[in-house]
């Protein structure tokens, strides 16, 4: 599990391909990675990934084919920043929310303006997430936990303080891009417990470690 409270930035150094889908080299900047173990879990922006041959300077990762198709990973080149989060521990502050770094699909960024010293970003989601995204909900972007400002039909908005915008990814962002979304966990089980006979739709974007 993870919170969505984004540790720092790390940098793609490296994407090699391995039987069809590929191994990533990433280094985690400002990361502390004393303790890490071998399979230990990682959000590599909000895609959860098991960490392998951890370092201070880094890891490997290995990404599956359908991960690769489903989530931005596949679309990040050599050289590109991504955002990074270390597993939650026990004893760790719940900061944002309950993230599991499983993707259910990608949105798209329609726009974003200035608002003050903050800035507001509009996002599109697929159709069928659009059901589990409310007013003042959360969200997770690219890994980071977010406050939902406004609801329109398969549109929402964010604001993002000056500190997220620096020490994330997201302030790179550009009209027309894609990231990663993961839905509120608790929406989901809530849609559950409501109505226990509901066949859901999958979303096409589901991913993990595995």
């Amino acid at each position: 599990m993870f919170t969505g409270i984004v540790s720092t930035k790390g940098t793609l150094k490296e994407k090699i391909a391995v039987g069809g889908d590929s191994r990533l080299r990433i280094e985690c900047g400002g990361l502390d990675m004393q303790g890490s173990r071998e399979g230990d879990s990682i959000a590599v922006s909000g895609v959860c990934l098991t960490m392998l041959e951890p370092g201070e300077s880094g890891f490997l990762a290995d990404v599956s084919k359908e991960t690769l198709e489903l989530t931005t990973l596949g679309d990040v080149e050599p050289g590109l920043p991504v955002n990074l989060e270390l597993a939650l521990a026990l004893e760790d502050r719940l900061g944002g929310h309950m993230v599991s770094g499983h993707v259910d699909g990608m949105g798209l960024l329609l726009s974003r303006r200035e608002d003050a010293r903050s800035e507001r970003f509009e996002f599109e989601l697929p159709g069928d997430l659009a059901r589990y995204v409310a007013k003042k909900g959360s969200v997770t972007i690219d890994g980071v936990s977010l406050t939902i400002n406004d609801v329109d039909g398969a549109r929402f908005s964010v604001c993002l303080i000056p500190h997220t915008l620096e020490v994330t990814t997201l302030g790179m962002l550009r009209s027309g891009d894609a990231v990663n979304i993961e839905v509120d966990l608790i929406a989901r089980y809530l849609e559950r417990l409501i109505d226990p006979e509901l066949q859901m739709t999958e979303p096409s974007g589901l991913t993990g470690s595995a």
